[in-house]
């Protein structure tokens, strides 16, 4: 009892070992997947906004060369203020024709000092000179972002130098847009993506809820964003899991996931995308789960097994106690038992010898008789003195004694036991062997041989015994299958292979139903109780072959029969032969 609940728990301590290592290794190996598909669609949608956002950079630097323009920027800076109001309407119409084309909110044109020469109706009649403005009054093109005070509509601004004739910059052409035109492609990824500026404030994103978000203790410029613009967002809880850091918020980045972050210069923000790795989690544990019932299934059906043989050995143990007490007598005999119980393979040879019995009897009982005769003869002949046809009886008998001597020999070398490792065993020998124990039983089932030595010496490494079991079934086999055949031949051939020597038996019998359950033990195509065998045969003839480092397979040959096709090494040469 001890034992069977030590058991238990070892094997329920490997379940959940093996769960745990199948969870953690499927949970890194889709964190991974996650990630790098994160960073994919992180890409894809930054390189979206980073082209947008240089095409309208574009329109601006194309604006600022614009004829009119120039021309307009150069008469301003050639008279002044004082010149008279400079608000030029066909400019303003041109600039926002191009705006509309290009799906700007409004373009303007803001002379040095701050004050607008063309630009939408309700433009002011100057504006403050910001950073971007700042920027291509030096020459270069300037960017910046804001929120309208007045819309809160999110901005971002363009500025591109506008340069005279003969050089220098002599005005600043301001392209404004707003952020919803360029962030309207990426809503209904399932992928939260937001973009944030130096402060940390999510300026663009496809999650409405996320919007001009930042974490409580952010403190955004005020240039860029209004008191109150910009909203606090519950920071997310890193925890550590294999090997990286899993992270749970609330609303849109509801977790478990994975943060992506990738920088762009270009528009001055960083690109931030949260994988959710809550289907990778799930999909882990599912895995474990099924890995765990596989082992619990698998333990119950150890258990079980387990358990009949636990079962079956009380009783095969208290059949032997039964046994002993009612044969104590008969110790002799239960030696001889214990003897026979301990060397199993002699099953098959004494069940093949038992099929042969009835042909060995003829085989000895016929030169018996001739013997006998032939013993009278002689007797007579020396009676009337014919000493030559006597000694001629006398050698007919001493053949026939031979030839007893040789059917007796080959049983009695295949009923013995051998153990001994493979050594060089001449293949022809083996068969020829089989053929002359069997020969009765083919004479009998009128069954044609066919087989001639091979040419070469086929000497193979196996156990002389072991082999000539295995020849002896396969004929055996071979006879039974065409007993009822109209057509009884029997084919024996021994050829070279590629690496080795291949013995193949073939017969013209009704063939193998099931080729690849032939060497499964207790499986035959006999009837049920028949003289023939249990079963037992080809699959010990199977493991003597595996042992001797060879190989034994069967099939239905194309013209009808079995093919049964035995691959052997062949033994290396002796030095000096």
């Amino acid at each position: 009892m001890r034992l069977r609940v030590t058991l238990l728990l070892l094997w329920l301590a490997l379940t959940l070992a093996a769960s745990f290592v199948v969870w953690r290794v499927s949970a890194r190996e889709g964190l991974a997947r996650i990630e790098a598909q994160g960073a994919s669609d992180l890409r894809l949608a930054s390189d979206r906004l980073v082209a947008a956002m240089l095409q309208f950079r574009e329109v601006a630097v194309l604006a600022a060369d614009h004829p009119d323009v120039v021309a307009l920027a150069q008469n301003f800076t050639q008279e002044g203020r004082a010149g008279g109001a400079w608000r030029n309407k066909a400019v303003s119409l041109t600039l926002q024709r191009l705006a509309d084309h290009a799906g700007a909110r409004d373009i303007w044109l803001i002379a040095p000092d701050g004050a607008v020469l063309a630009g939408p109706d309700e433009a002011p009649e100057g504006v403050e000179i910001s950073r971007a403005l700042t920027r291509a009054a030096q020459g270069a093109t300037g960017f910046d972002h804001f929120v309208d005070p007045e819309t809160g509509q999110r901005l971002f601004t363009f500025a591109a130098p506008v340069f005279a004739p003969q050089g220098g910059v002599i005005a600043t052409v301001r392209l404004r847009l707003r952020a919803s035109d360029v962030e309207a492609e990426g809503r209904g990824n399932p992928v939260p993506v937001w973009f944030s500026d130096a402060d940390g404030v999510s300026f663009l994103t496809n999650r409405i809820d996320l919007v001009l978000t930042a974490h409580g203790t952010t403190r955004p410029d005020p240039l860029i964003y209004p008191a109150g613009a910009v909203a606090p967002r519950a920071p997310m809880v890193a925890r550590p899991f294999a090997g990286r850091e899993l992270l749970f918020g609330q609303g849109s980045l509801t977790g478990p996931g994975l943060e992506v972050t990738r920088a762009l210069p270009v528009i001055d923000m960083t690109g931030h995308a949260l994988a959710l790795a809550g289907p990778v989690l799930r999909s882990a544990r599912l895995v474990a789960l099924s890995t765990a019932a596989g082992f619990l299934a698998l333990g119950a059906v150890l258990l079980a097994l387990w358990e009949r043989r636990r079962a079956l050995a009380l009783s095969n143990a208290a059949l032997e106690v039964r046994v002993a007490a009612r044969t104590a007598e008969l110790s002799a005999a239960n030696e001889e038992l214990q003897r026979t119980q301990n060397e199993l393979v002699q099953a098959g040879k004494l069940s093949a010898l038992g099929q042969m019995s009835a042909g060995i009897s003829h085989e000895l009982n016929q030169p018996l008789m001739a013997i006998s005769s032939y013993a009278e003869n002689a007797e007579l002949l020396l009676e009337r003195g014919r000493v030559q046809e006597a000694g001629e009886t006398l050698g007919r008998i001493g053949a026939m004694a031979h030839r007893m001597g040789r059917i007796i020999r080959n049983l009695r070398a295949f009923a013995r036991q051998e153990s001994e490792p493979a050594t060089r065993v001449g293949l022809a020998a083996v068969v020829e062997s089989a053929l002359e124990m069997l020969d009765a039983r083919i004479k009998q089932s009128a069954v044609s041989v066919t087989w001639q030595r091979p040419d070469f010496p086929a000497i193979v490494m196996g156990g002389e015994v072991r082999l000539s079991q295995v020849v002896l079934n396969l004929i055996s086999n071979a006879l039974d299958a065409m007993e009822n055949a109209p057509t009884r031949q029997l084919s024996i051939a021994i050829t070279r292979a590629d690496d080795g020597i291949r013995l193949t038996v073939a017969d013209t019998g009704p063939g193998i139903a099931d080729p690849s359950r032939i060497f499964d033990p207790f499986y035959s195509t006999k009837e049920v109780g028949s003289a023939e065998g249990l079963g037992l045969g080809l699959s010990i003839s199977y493991g003597l072959v595996q042992g001797f480092g060879g190989n034994l397979r069967g099939e239905n040959a194309p013209t009808g029969g079995a093919v049964f096709a035995v691959d052997l090494r062949e033994a290396p040469q002796r030095e000096g032969s």
